[in-house]
């Protein structure tokens, strides 16, 4: 009897996450995009794994283009099925993938936004007076937005962050990226600064938080003792909540494109091209697999190239 085909998408849902060691956000995508699917092939008859086709993929895929969907997502799209029929080809007698074949339009690169040298300084200098008064949430901002400047961590890395991963004396904290690598990014001074004063004049704040706002529930030990970023209510910061606060702060400067904390990496990353950093490093400082993923801070980074043509071609 043949396997459904929800069977299958939930058997490599699985793998992804159990042996794959895909985080849940991608271990989510893939399902978004096989669930989808699914559907568009139960449309057509097609309710069994044996049943995909590459005619049927195309299809799928074409349809979704005449929908108006962003080459991104036919992108991603298509490497999920053709991620999910290799997988289903390692159980087929002949190896059958139909999939092998499927192609989709790559994903144009728009240039990341970018905050000026200027515009940083003086974001960060706001912060620094706003949280002179003491009050717990402006030194976690400014310790969070420092050290997403300084280090160039993914927002996930951020608020997946515990107090053992800092080392405050070699000015280091060591992540969990993407695919559960771990990598050990380097901070500066300035940083170290914004979170030794969370750490000491607002952490212990928020963290009586989680007693008061839940008294019957777990103690505060029990809920924060790990984590080096809480909310309001003295848990774990969450992902969303970190958006909302930079998003609120970068809202207020000039400029086009996403105003969220991917914005900060961007001009962390930018920044150090500018200054001189090797592409190798910053690769290895983003947690970037490919170098390719990196080279677009080089394109973000022409105005340091037109300043050296500038003063070093004999025609410029």
């Amino acid at each position: 009897m043949p396997v459904p085909l929800s069977d299958d998408i939930d058997g490599f849902l699985r793998y992804l996450s159990a042996e794959r060691g895909y985080s849940v956000h991608t271990v989510r995508a893939y399902r978004t995009d096989l669930n989808q699917l699914a559907g568009f092939a139960a449309d057509r008859g097609a309710t069994a794994s044996a049943e995909l086709t590459l005619e049927l993929l195309r299809e799928w895929l074409w349809v979704a283009t005449q929908a108006g969907l962003a080459r991104a997502t036919l992108a991603r799209r298509s490497a999920s099925a053709r991620s999910f029929t290799a997988w289903l080809a390692l159980g087929h007698a002949d190896g059958t993938d139909p999939a092998a074949r499927l192609r989709a339009p790559k994903p144009g690169r728009t240039l990341p936004r970018v905050i000026t040298h200027a515009q940083m300084t003086d974001l960060l200098d706001l912060l620094a007076a706003r949280s002179t008064g003491g009050e717990a949430l402006a030194l976690r901002d400014r310790a969070i937005v420092e050290l997403l400047y300084a280090s160039a961590l993914r927002v996930s890395e951020l608020v997946g962050l515990n107090l053992a991963d800092v080392d405050l004396d070699r000015l280091t904290v060591r992540v969990t990226g993407k695919g559960a690598k771990e990598r050990v990014v380097p901070f500066g001074v300035p940083a170290q600064r914004a979170i030794v004063d969370y750490l000491r004049r607002a952490r212990r704040t928020l963290a009586g938080h989680a007693e008061l706002s839940n008294p019957a529930g777990p103690s505060p030990a029990a809920v924060s003792a790990a984590a080096l970023f809480l909310g309001r209510q003295g848990q774990r910061l969450g992902v969303r909540g970190v958006y909302r606060i930079v998003a609120t702060l970068l809202a207020a400067i000039p400029g086009t494109g996403p105003a969220g904390p991917h914005a900060l990496r961007h001009t962390a990353a930018t920044h150090l091209l500018d200054g001189g950093a090797d592409l190798r490093a910053v690769q290895e400082l983003l947690g970037h697999v490919s170098l390719g993923t990196t080279q677009i801070y080089t394109h973000v980074s022409a105005e340091r190239l037109k300043i050296s043509y500038g003063l070093a071609h004999p025609r410029a």
